[in-house]
């Protein structure tokens, strides 16, 4: 049995403990040194008002005083110590803790990876992309095909058809120059002559103006 083994009375090895055990034994191991501060600093300034009390009038027990004072500023230092080791303890198996778990989740993802890929070959890989790339040149072709205006007769030239309207126009322009040449072959309407006779300027007799009525439709007619 080693020495430390002997003086906390261990006669067997114990269970080890979880990191969760030992970061919660020192969580509580340090509320037990924070109130112990606690407990120090309080006595420590009773200690200070009791030595200013005495102060010269009774120089000895001042004194005393002031050395239960320096104990316990000593036993502070003390605990404020053991207080900053329990504590990069603590943080250091947190740290542990939560990088032994970061390391099982990476492992976790790396056996997952694996699995996923197990049954995979670039080959195989690269021949699907091929097929896949093939039957979407396919697929366009099939769809400018369908888009294609379906007729009769779109081999045939179109300088052929422009000749041909050329020919309708002709023969358009032909029939309209022959229209114009009958309308000036057809007689020009004889229109009524004017009469040669003057009119009377003075007003004339009732048998005059008889005479002129007849005259005038005698023309007209």
């Amino acid at each position: 049995m080693s020495g430390l083994g002997r003086l906390f009375g261990k006669g067997k090895k114990e269970k080890e403990p979880t990191p969760e055990e030992a970061i919660q034994k020192l969580k509580e191991t340090e509320k037990i040194l924070i109130k112990k501060q606690e407990f120090l600093e309080q006595k420590i300034q009773q200690e200070l008002q009791t030595a200013k009390k005495h102060g010269t009038k009774n120089k000895r027990a001042a004194l005393q005083v002031l050395r239960r004072k320096k104990r316990l500023e000593q036993q502070l230092a003390q605990t404020d110590g053991t207080l900053s080791t329990l504590e990069f303890q603590r943080e250091a198996i947190e740290n542990a803790t939560t990088n032994a778990e970061v390391l099982r989740t990476m492992e976790l993802a790396a056996r997952g990876m694996k699995k996923a890929y197990q049954d995979m070959d670039i080959d195989k890989v690269d021949e699907l992309m091929a097929d896949i790339t093939e039957q979407q040149e396919v697929a366009q072709q099939i769809s400018d095909a369908i888009s294609r205006p379906v007729g009769f007769g779109d081999d045939v030239d179109e300088d052929e058809l422009l000749e041909e309207l050329e020919e309708l126009e002709q023969e358009e322009l032909a029939r309209e120059l022959l229209n114009v040449e009958d309308k000036e072959k057809e007689p020009p309407v004889k229109l009524p002559s004017v009469p040669s006779t003057h009119l009377p300027v003075a007003p004339a007799s009732k048998t005059d103006e008889d005479e002129a009525l007849k005259q005038l439709a005698e023309w007209v007619s």
